[in-house]
């Protein structure tokens, strides 16, 4: 794949339909979930979207394994009632059927982009320490993907050290986990929430802020 900010590989068997998206300049889109392997044994279903031109000429079906490389996007979803969502999607920039190679990594993904809101760190109850940041990833047009990313344990310590505006790059998989919202007393929804749960985290620059912090601090 090209060198870029945003790269996700993932291999999986899709799971359900090809539904209509949308279409731009006569070119239609469509979208579909992609079940992902864990090592643990379960699975991440991921939503691919894909150009009804990558599907041309191939006859790709429920239950057939795919090698995806695309980017990990997200889109504003308008909901009814006026609620505002966050969907991310992996775009797909190529799809072929899985040649099942030997000790390939189902699910890879690289980001290169800044904080955009305060670390929140937490600890579980037993102890385990997480650190939540929202990354934001340029692409073509002005346009920024917002990206949750979770780490955990010694990354969840360095995480909670970035500021807003910090340059970091980010290796990790994508995950998906289901949470029930209630939307009244009596109705309560499972609704599925994707984010990135890191391998890898590094600084890459300390935002202008920091850096004329720290020029402050060492001329006093």
């Amino acid at each position: 794949m090209d060198n870029t900010n945003n790269l996700a590989e993932v291999t999986g068997v899709i799971a359900g339909k090809f539904e209509f998206n949308h279409e731009i300049y006569a070119e239609k889109f469509y979208t579909f979930t992609l079940r992902i392997p864990r090592l643990s044994g379960t699975d991440d279903s991921v939503r691919i979207m894909v150009s009804e031109r990558l599907l041309a000429g191939e006859s790709f079906k429920e239950g057939d394994k795919v090698d995806i490389e695309g980017q990990f996007r997200s889109y504003n979803s308008y909901e009814p009632g006026g609620e505002n969502r966050l969907v991310l999607t992996i775009f797909a920039k190529d799809i072929r059927k899985s040649t099942g190679a030997h000790g390939h990594n189902p699910n890879m993904l690289y980001l290169n982009g800044f904080v955009c809101k305060e670390p929140v760190y937490r600890t579980t109850p037993f102890g385990r320490e997480i650190t939540d940041l929202l990354i934001a990833v340029n692409r073509s047009y002005n346009k920024s993907d917002y990206i949750p990313v979770i780490a955990w344990g010694r990354n969840a310590r360095f995480a909670n050290t970035f500021s807003v505006g910090d340059n970091v790059k980010v290796w990790g998989r994508i995950q998906s986990r289901n949470y029930q919202k209630r939307l009244s007393e009596d109705e309560v929804v499972t609704k599925t929430a994707y984010e990135v749960s890191v391998n890898r985290l590094e600084l890459a620059e300390r935002s202008d802020r920091e850096k004329n912090g720290s020029r402050l601090a060492h001329t006093q």
